[in-house]
């Protein structure tokens, strides 16, 4: 599945990190790799469980530096797309060389950070030009601060995925007017929610299934619901793998026609990989 010839859609692993140790950091990191995790270990995992495509995800310990990635788009460009991290004040020309090797978006990590003015100028130009090349903006941020974010962003016709649940640790809480904030997001047609790495709030399967029938509800159905391993699952290597994340996603979603809907038909739709194929 790695050749020249496009592979049958069969699904899609919506956000995986690749790296070396030896690759430049971030000097703001909050965490460091000591070991790598290389695309080829990416696309074994993919095969093994029948999936035919893949999201690469700038991890935030490399910053803008994005050639790492984009080396990787480069040598499987039928199966592979990517969400890169860049600067405000990002060139045309290197939109347009990120959007060559198959860059759809970018992501906002904002894990530990002091919010931006999203709402300024600077920011809305860059979400303007995205909009109109199509691309999408990625977002982690816990819960409660989510919705003070997204509706700036959404305003400049860009759409948005929300990482990780919402990392609702605790669950949701309806009646919580951040929480509810949060819900109501769902229901605008250009926001998209990840089914993924529910480690990073806390979720066991029990809950995860209790957070499902929130965002399900507030979303008005599954279509703008993706699917993601996080692998290498950076920090929480000891409590879960790939395989695990696979079977989580399955027992979350058991009916099948479901399932299909969120790794192959949403994706294939958000991240542009062809369904007729």
């Amino acid at each position: 599945m790695t050749g020249l010839q496009p592979p049958a859609l069969t699904g899609v692993d919506t956000h995986a990190h690749i790296f070396r140790q030896d690759l430049s950091m971030a000097p703001d990191r909050r965490y460091s790799p000591h070991y790598d995790a290389q695309v080829e270990q990416f696309l074994k995992h993919l095969d093994r469980n029948g999936l035919s495509h893949g999201v690469l995800i700038q991890p935030s310990f490399l910053g803008t530096d994005n050639r790492f990635m984009l080396d990787a788009l480069r040598r499987y460009p039928q199966r592979l797309r990517a969400v890169a991290v860049v600067e405000v004040d990002i060139s045309e020309t290197q939109l347009d060389e990120l959007a060559a090797a198959g860059v759809v978006g970018i992501r906002l990590n904002l894990i530990g950070k002091t919010l931006a003015d999203y709402c300024g100028p600077a920011w809305s130009a860059l979400f303007e030009r995205l909009a109109r090349r199509g691309w999408q903006v990625e977002i982690q941020r816990g819960i409660d601060d989510v919705a003070l974010i997204i509706p700036a962003i959404v305003a400049c016709g860009v759409d948005v995925v929300i990482d990780h649940f919402g990392l609702p640790t605790g669950g949701i809480d309806s009646e919580k007017p951040s929480h509810k904030a949060f819900l109501a997001l769902l229901g605008d047609p250009r926001v998209w929610l990840k089914l993924s790495a529910p480690y990073r709030s806390q979720s066991d399967l029990a809950r995860a299934r209790q957070i499902l029938a929130q965002v399900r509800e507030a979303s008005g159905g599954l279509s703008r619901f993706l699917w993601g391993s996080d692998w290498p699952n950076t920090q929480f290597e000891d409590q879960t793998d790939y395989d695990r994340q696979v079977t989580f996603i399955t027992a979350l979603l058991p009916d099948a026609d479901e399932r299909a809907q969120v790794l192959t038909k949403n994706a294939a739709k958000l991240f542009g990989f062809d369904v007729s194929r």
